[in-house]
């Protein structure tokens, strides 16, 4: 499948600025060690290959799941082989005791990247699983930060998101909040991360529910008012490489938006996605009729296809990479934009949201909306809006 021609692109974004920075990159890699954290997801492994293939001296990599890990290993033995350094995988939860053991060994890595994220909407329609996105999100971040520090590791990276910019969700209020954690913590280490568009076609995303949809022969649904920019696996790998080896301290890189990046809706994919697997799109007008004509429909060479507009809990109609007050330094890089951050945080507000979430969780007692107003507190302005609806509640 052509993930590119899907998001009406014929080049990868980065190619100008991986190629001026060849050399560079693999002295940068073929000389270090590393130590990638949740990298079995879609971003993880597309780092951990931009990694791999550049010789590293130590590449070390933990994730929660341990199928993809295995995946991981099959996929880059199949495609690069091997290194001369020391590639090794690890089956661990981050905020585990057993992972503490793992980085009390005294190893140390010269770099430590952190793609760990709960970074579905969805996950903020239940109190639990929202305190759990807090917890991967912001809490597991400044424990690896805080353990990079300790072991002296050159530089922390880690993933934002776009909707961290005017966040109108919980998951994008959690990545922001983690950005000021980590102007309080880059007094101690650099750190740098990234901005960056929905993956197309990412574990668990609505255009890999596409795919997943075919296969179990049933009909495909999706918005027809919100718009995204895509970018594929290859360029998030790319982007989180070379925020990790190029960025200053505070830096936050993003995809230059007048670079071949546009932004299209869900539901055009779909058709374009069904169409270049010879599939006909069928307008429906309700889930039932979805579900009722997709055998029939498929003996014509048609899919039943769901369009409308979204009403759910935290959707924006598009994302931003970046704030009207946050300076942009857009020289550096062909194709990579960075947004400069001064270590600008406040202290107090940091410490009194420590505070809060640890004594929720130590009575083992919370409600969403104390954790929403918690939020509200944190972020100047933030846009969340409760709708009571969420996407688990649609096909």
């Amino acid at each position: 499948m052509d993930y590119l021609s899907l998001i009406n692109r014929d080049k990868l974004l980065f190619e100008k600025d991986i190629l001026a920075n060849k050399l560079e990159l693999l002295n940068r890699v073929t000389s270090s060690t590393f130590l990638v954290l949740g990298g079995a997801g879609t971003i993880g492994q597309a780092v951990t290959k931009e990694i791999f293939k550049r010789n590293p001296k130590k590449l070390h990599v933990v994730d929660i799941s341990e199928n993809n890990l295995v995946e991981l290993v099959r996929d880059i033995r199949s495609s690069f082989g091997y290194i001369d350094g020391d590639f090794k995988t690890y089956a661990l939860d981050i905020g585990s005791i057993e992972y503490d053991a793992f980085i009390n060994k005294g190893e140390g890595y010269d770099y430590v990247l952190n793609l760990s994220a709960l970074k579905h909407v969805r996950s903020e329609k239940d109190p639990y699983t929202l305190m759990r996105m807090i917890k991967v999100n912001i809490l597991n971040t400044i424990k690896t930060i805080d353990q990079s520090i300790k072991m002296n590791a050159k530089k922390y990276f880690c993933v934002s998101t776009d909707k961290a910019a005017n966040p109108v969700n919980m998951m994008g209020g959690s990545k922001r909040i983690m950005e000021m954690f980590l102007m309080e913590r880059s007094k101690q280490i650099n750190i740098s991360t990234a901005r960056f568009a929905n993956v197309a076609f990412s574990d668990g995303s609505l255009l890999h529910g596409f795919e997943q949809r075919i296969k179990k022969k049933q009909p495909i649904a999706a918005p027809s008012d919100i718009k995204r920019y895509f970018v594929v696996p290859q360029e998030s790998g790319e982007l989180c490489l070379m925020s990790c080896i190029f960025g200053e301290n505070r830096d936050i890189y993003f995809p230059k938006l007048d670079q071949g990046l546009h932004l299209i809706t869900f539901s055009e994919i779909a058709k374009k996605f069904l169409k270049e697997k010879g599939l006909e799109p069928h307008l429906v007008e309700s889930e039932d009729e979805a579900r009722s004509s997709i055998n029939s429909l498929i003996k014509d060479g048609k899919w039943p296809c769901l369009f409308g507009e979204s009403n759910t809990t935290g959707e924006k109609s598009f994302e931003e990479f970046f704030t009207e007050k946050e300076t942009l330094d857009l020289e550096k890089h062909h194709n990579l934009g960075v947004v400069k951050n001064d270590p600008m945080f406040d202290e107090e507000k940091l410490a009194y949201f420590l505070n809060v979430i640890s004594n929720l969780r130590e009575k083992k007692s919370w409600d969403k909306e104390e954790i929403v107003s918690l939020f509200h507190k944190m972020i100047p302005n933030f846009g969340h809006k409760e709708i009571g609806v969420y996407l688990d509640s649609k096909m």
